[in-house]
């Protein structure tokens, strides 16, 4: 299915009506998958009167920093790449939850896949989004035979363009088998993540997640989930999870900026837990949605507010 894309885009600098942001079919980020891209989530105040974007300073450092694994030289500071991220949300003006993906790419035409020598661009569109799983019952996952590209073939850790293919070999596999979404191991047989989320698991009381060593995108949701439970007396590991532990877990849950913080009831038929979402997910799901809704948080430092008419 389509998505619908909000009326503005930012594109080669400057913001212009969505459907005058367009590429050549010939660009070398669509010929070999030489662009990274972030993905922010603008949420309605419950005000009605301000969108709150969460975490926009840290989404803007991993967005550049991918960029950097692909030797992109832009002409924009941080600073400025958040500034237009708020002036496309002023000039959009939007009145629900929406999703903000930026992407920088590679936007010369040049018949070679290389890094270097090659034009640099940034565009950002935005569309509306409320939940992108279904949030009313857990998740249905299996563990897929798609194994997790590794850091030394394709950098997990940045949200490099290309590699997603993986991804989708993963997703298209759990989803033509009645599954929700998949669950990809690594190398060495570890718990990585789901097709496009991290993934965390409670035992016996302690929240578990997989390293960023074990070929994971280094979630920003996932580093403030640490955050949230260790700051609500929750014990945390971050350590290598067998496929195992996943079928004797208490609570497993994938979380972030897409999936937000989404239970799992089931992996591979077997049920997790009561097959409901725990209380530890609840919990952590609380916190985030009272925070990003404009609710009284210890945490609003991490939300951008951006005012709408």
């Amino acid at each position: 299915m389509d998505i619908d894309l909000m009326t503005y885009a930012f594109f080669e600098g400057a913001i212009v009506p969505h459907e005058d942001a367009k590429v050549s079919i010939a660009t070398h980020a669509l010929q070999y998958g030489t662009g990274a891209f972030g993905g922010i989530r603008g949420y309605l105040d419950k005000s009605g009167s301000a969108i709150n974007i969460f975490r926009l300073p840290d989404h803007v450092g991993r967005l550049l920093q991918s960029g950097l694994m692909l030797r992109c030289d832009l002409p924009y500071s941080p600073d400025q790449v958040q500034q237009t991220i708020i002036d496309l949300v002023k000039k959009n003006a939007p009145d629900r939850n929406v999703y903000i993906r930026p992407l920088i790419y590679k936007a010369g035409i040049v018949l070679s896949p290389k890094l270097t020598g090659i034009r640099d661009d940034l565009a950002i569109y935005m569309i509306p989004l409320d939940d992108y799983v279904d949030m009313s019952s857990p998740l249905k996952l299996m563990v897929s035979s798609w194994q997790r590209v590794e850091d030394n073939i394709i950098p997990s850790r940045g949200k490099i363009t290309g590699a997603y293919i993986n991804s989708s070999f993963a997703k298209d596999q759990a989803t033509e088998g009645g599954y929700d979404d998949a669950i990809m191991l690594n190398r060495e047989g570890k718990v990585s993540e789901g097709s496009g989320a991290n993934l965390f698991v409670v035992r016996n009381g302690t929240l578990i997640t997989s390293p960023v060593t074990a070929d994971i995108l280094e979630g920003i949701t996932r580093r403030s989930l640490v955050e949230f439970a260790r700051d609500q007396g929750i014990p945390v590991e971050e350590r290598a999870i067998d496929r195992s532990e996943l079928y004797v877990a208490d609570e497993v849950f994938l979380c972030g900026t897409g999936v937000q913080i989404a239970a799992v009831g089931s992996i591979d038929g077997r049920k997790i837990g009561d097959g409901q979402r725990g209380p530890i997910t609840e919990k952590l799901q609380d916190i985030y949605f009272s925070l990003v809704r404009g609710e009284d948080s210890p945490y609003s430092h991490y939300v951008t507010s951006i005012p709408i008419e």
